[in-house]
């Protein structure tokens, strides 16, 4: 693939078509763990570390699968590179793994994994379908930092507040106080109501950036066709006088 592609693969993955802002796939998890930045860090890890591996499993074997099996066949690669993960952060992020709970099993059913497998990495080389599943789940996992940070510090005035039970104790000192100590909170935030007011919020600013961009894009082809027309009168007349 051409350098362009990869550029593509990248901007796809982190904005254009992001598997959450755009595509909205993904959203139990995504609404239901987010009431902290930690909690999506770290399920946004498990989702990342999941799509990057099942992505080259699908592209290495993509010649080998035979198309009436190729669902069953994502659905074992994924369940299988789950278990990895869920094996891994129970041994190594306990006190993740106990927070998370339900919701790390739960990735075999996000619908974004599947369709990676299905559009992209099965049809594409290994190199394009890891860097695919990197940007997708890198997409994913800012959208869960970016809504679960959100949601803390409306709601408790705090981020990075349990940074420990993933990193550790020495993580304490990772916890900013965004607002003053009499903050009280804002219940609404950190419930679920808050998380679909929140991801609103996200997807609103979105559109408007996207539709920022493409009036930038159309004034500068506008621009760009007022100059070619300009050039291609000078160059009539020139001919004309001769």
């Amino acid at each position: 693939m051409s350098e362009a592609s990869y550029k593509q693969i990248i901007v796809d993955g982190l904005w254009k078509n992001n598997p959450a802002l755009v595509q909205l796939l993904g959203l139990c998890p995504l609404l239901a763990v987010t009431n902290n930045a930690i909690n999506g860090l770290g399920l946004g890890l498990a989702t990342l570390l999941t799509l990057v591996i099942s992505n080259a499993s699908v592209s290495i074997c993509r010649h080998w699968i035979k198309r009436e099996i190729r669902i069953p066949f994502y659905v074992m690669v994924i369940a299988t590179n789950v278990t990895v993960v869920d094996l891994l952060m129970s041994a190594y992020m306990p006190d993740l793994h106990t927070v998370l709970g339900i919701f790390i099993p739960l990735i075999v059913t996000n619908c974004a994994i599947i369709a990676r497998a299905e559009t992209f990495a099965s049809k594409q080389p290994l190199l394009a379908s890891i860097l695919d599943g990197l940007m997708m789940g890198l997409g994913f996992l800012l959208l869960l930092v970016v809504l679960g940070g959100l949601r803390e510090i409306i709601g408790n005035g705090t981020l990075f507040a349990n940074a420990s039970v993933m990193l550790g104790a020495w993580a304490d000192v990772l916890n900013i106080r965004v607002f003053g100590t009499d903050y009280s909170g804002f219940l609404l935030a950190i419930l679920p109501p808050g998380a679909f007011i929140g991801l609103g919020f996200i997807l609103a600013a979105k559109n408007i950036i996207d539709g920022y961009l493409d009036k930038q894009k159309a004034a500068k082809l506008s621009q760009q066709q007022r100059l070619a027309d300009a050039e291609s009168q000078i160059i009539g007349g020139v001919s004309a006088n001769e």
